[in-house]
């Protein structure tokens, strides 16, 4: 098979595009970058501090089981809500665990029939 004249070129730009190295693509707003390594962020005003433990639920039948992951050094204090679909079956909320740094906790709660929506709080410890 053989390229026409006219798409080589075009292949040939959109391959260097690709491949080049990141630190050779040409940065937008006046940045600059440490060829010695990655730059470090300082946390200001407008940018907090990264916080809070990474959440997931699965729902079988009427029972929630979830789990929370915390990859960040601060302690976060995380509760788990169920609210159920049936208007007597009672919602609930559970009690605050304290996740600590690169710690996994489990959660699980229930509904008597149908779950709604099922959802995690997150708080610091020191409020």
């Amino acid at each position: 098979m053989r390229l026409s004249r006219s798409f080589a070129p075009v292949a040939v730009a959109l391959a260097l595009v690709l491949f080049l190295p990141y630190e050779a693509v040409p940065h937008t707003r006046g940045e600059t970058r440490n060829p010695a390594g990655p730059r470090h962020t300082r946390v200001t005003a407008d940018r907090p501090e990264p916080f809070g433990a990474s959440c997931n639920h699965t729902i079988v039948g009427s029972r929630v089981v979830g789990y929370c992951f915390n990859p960040y050094p601060d302690p976060d204090r995380v509760r788990l809500h169920i609210e159920c679909a049936r208007w007597w079956d009672i919602d609930s909320d559970g009690a605050p665990v304290e996740i600590g740094p690169a710690q996994t906790v489990r959660f699980t709660g229930r509904c008597w029939k149908e779950v709604r929506a099922v959802w995690f709080s997150h708080q610091r410890p020191d409020d």
